[in-house]
C-alpha cells in the first residue's frame, strides 16, 4: 500500500469512527445534540439530503444519455454512473432518516399515507426509482459476470432502454418534486418560487455530472487517449451546466434585489452579505464557480478537469445550505421573535449553526457512501477493460 492510499484509509477510518459515535449519540439522545432552535426545525441534514439526492439524479440522467439517447461517447461510464446514482440515493435517504423525529416510524409514510402530501409522493417515487436503479444495474452488469449469447445481450439492452426511458421522467419527477416541495411553501418567501423545480434539476445535472467526471479522472483503469477524450467531453457538459446554473441563480437573486423591498430581498441580502457571507462568496462563487470555470476553459489536462469537477461537486453543498437555512432563520412577520415568551423568559430563537454532532452524522454518511463505492469498484465490473462488453451499438 502506497503512502497516498494509507492517507486515504486513515481519513476514511476517522470519518467512520466519528460517524459511528454520532450514530450512537443519535440513537441514545435523539436530536438533543442538534443545534435546532425553537423556530429552526431543519438544518444541515436536510441540506445534505437534497445535495445527495441531486447527485443521484444527475448521475442517473447522465447514464440515460447512453441507454435512451444512444450517446456512444459516454457508454463506457454508463454502469459507473448508475452505481454512483444508487450509492448517493442511499446516502440521501440515510441522511433524511436521521433527521426524522421518530426514525422507526418512517414506514408509516407508506402504511398511513397522506395523498395530498408532496413528501409522501416523493417517498413513493424514491422507492420506484431505487427499484429501477437495481433493475438497470442487473441488466447492465450481468453480461460481464455471466456468459450470455448475443441474443441475450440484445434483449438486455432493450430492457435497459425501457427501464432508462421510464427512469427519466421518474428522476425529473422526484428531484423536481424536491424543488416543488420547497417552492410550494408559500409561508416561506425565500423558497416560494416557481423556478425552484428547474433549478433543482439543473443543479442535479451539474453536481451529479461533476461527481462522475471526478471519479472517472481518479479511478479509471486504462488512462489512454480515449480516456482523456472522454474526460474532456464530460468537462464540456459540466461547464455548460455550471454556467446555466449560474444564470438561473442570477435570475433568482437579481429580481428581488432590483427594488430591494419585501422579505425576499432581505433574505437574499442575508445570503450575500450576512454573517455567513463567505459560504456564498468564497465556497460557492470562488471555489465552486470561478476556479472551476478557469480550469475547464483554460486547461484540458486530466488533473485540471478532475480538480475542477471535485470543486464543483463538493462546493455545491454550499448552495444547498444557502437554500435551506436562510429560509428559516428570519421571522415571517416583523416582531414575531418577541411574540412568545416561555416560562423562563426565552423568546423564539432564529439562530442556527450546525453542531459538531450534526457534522458527525454527515461524516458517517460520507464514510458509508465511500465504503459502498469502494466495494462496488472492487467487486463489480463498473468500468470497462479489454475483455468487457459495451452497450451494443
Amino acid at each position: 500500500m502506497n503512502r497516498n492510499a494509507k492517507i486515504l484509509w486513515a481519513i476514511w477510518i476517522l470519518l467512520a469512527l466519528l460517524g459511528g459515535i454520532g450514530l450512537i449519540e443519535r440513537l441514545v439522545l435523539g436530536h438533543r445534540l442538534a443545534a435546532y432552535s425553537s423556530y429552526v426545525p431543519w438544518g444541515m441534514w436536510v441540506s445534505a439530503y437534497i445535495f445527495f439526492i441531486g447527485l443521484s439524479a444527475g448521475a442517473f440522467l447522465l447514464s440515460s444519455l447512453v441507454y435512451v439517447f444512444g450517446v456512444h461517447k459516454l457508454e463506457r461510464i454508463a454502469k459507473l454512473a448508475l452505481f454512483v446514482a444508487a450509492t448517493t440515493l442511499i446516502m440521501s435517504l440515510v441522511t433524511i432518516w436521521f433527521d426524522l423525529g421518530h426514525m422507526w416510524r418512517a414506514y408509516e409514510v407508506i402504511t398511513r399515507p397522506q395523498f395530498h402530501s408532496m413528501m409522501a409522493w416523493m417517498i413513493w417515487l424514491y422507492s420506484a426509482y431505487f427499484a429501477l436503479l437495481l433493475g438497470e444495474l442487473y441488466y447492465a452488469l450481468r453480461r460481464d459476470v455471466q456468459k450470455l449469447s448475443p441474443a441475450d445481450v440484445q434483449e438486455d439492452d432493450r430492457k435497459l432502454k425501457r427501464l432508462a426511458t421510464i427512469g427519466i421522467p421518474l428522476a425529473i419527477a422526484f428531484h423536481g418534486g424536491v424543488g416543488a416541495l420547497f417552492g410550494t411553501v408559500s409561508a416561506r418567501p425565500f423558497w416560494h418560487s416557481p423556478i425552484y423545480p428547474i433549478m433543482f434539476l439543473v443543479g442535479a445535472l451539474l453536481s451529479g455530472g461533476a461527481l462522475v467526471t471526478f471519479i472517472v479522472s481518479q479511478f479509471w483503469q486504462e488512462r489512454d487517449a480515449a480516456w482523456l477524450d472522454l474526460l474532456q467531453f464530460l468537462s464540456k457538459i459540466v461547464l455548460a451546466f455550471l454556467l446555466f446554473d449560474l444564470l438561473l441563480e442570477w435570475a433568482e437573486f437579481s429580481i428581488p434585489l432590483w427594488y430591494g423591498v419585501g422579505p425576499e430581498a432581505s433574505l437574499v441580502k442575508f445570503v450575500l452579505f450576512g454573517p455567513f457571507w463567505y459560504v456564498y462568496w468564497v465556497i460557492h462563487i470562488l471555489l465552486g464557480v470561478v476556479i472551476p470555470v478557469y480550469l475547464l476553459v483554460k486547461k484540458s489536462d486530466a488533473k485540471s478537469i478532475g480538480l475542477a469537477s471535485a470543486l464543483v461537486a463538493v462546493t455545491f453543498f454550499a448552495i444547498r445550505l444557502n437554500l435551506v437555512i436562510p429560509g428559516l432563520v428570519t421571522p415571517e412577520l416583523k416582531g414575531l421573535e418577541h411574540a412568545y415568551v416561555d416560562p423562563i423568559g426565552n423568546h423564539l430563537s432564529y439562530h442556527y449553526l450546525p453542531s459538531f454532532f450534526e457534522w458527525q452524522i454527515l461524516m458517517g454518511v460520507v464514510a458509508l457512501g465511500i465504503a459502498i463505492f469502494h466495494l462496488g469498484r472492487r467487486y463489480l465490473p463498473l468500468v470497462p477493460n479489454s475483455a468487457s462488453h459495451e452497450v451494443s451499438k
